[in-house]
């Protein structure tokens, strides 16, 4: 069955730098594009960056080009995405997602920049 699980999460001051990992298993992983959403509280889910099958194309939300980078090793069945210069308003619960016919996501992984 499709599975991800991500990791990598925590409480960063602004500024500060995070490496968030999503480990994919269940699908072959190498032909699927992959994405990172966030969804704060009281907030809807928000797309944060995703990633084509071979990692040739990316795309960013505006609000984290420039500071976040979406990366993928097919190897590993393995995406990530570093995070610079986070903000407070960074903070949320972090979701990989994979669209295997249907949409399927992860636990989260928290994300709090705070000082």
């Amino acid at each position: 069955q499709v599975r991800v699980v991500e990791s990598g999460g925590g409480l960063v001051q602004p500024g500060g730098s995070l490496r968030l990992s999503c480990a994919a298993s269940g699908f072959t992983f190498s032909i699927y594009s992959m994405s990172w959403y966030r969804q704060a509280p009281g907030k809807e889910r928000e797309l944060v960056a995703a990633i084509t099958r071979a990692g040739d194309s990316t795309n960013y939300a505006n609000s984290v080009k420039g500071r976040f980078t979406i990366s993928r090793d097919n190897a590993k069945n393995t995406v990530y995405l570093q995070m610079n210069s986070l903000k407070p308003e960074d903070t949320a619960m972090y979701y990989c997602g994979v669209r295997v016919a249907l949409w399927y996501w992860g636990q989260g992984t928290q994300v709090t920049v705070s000082s």
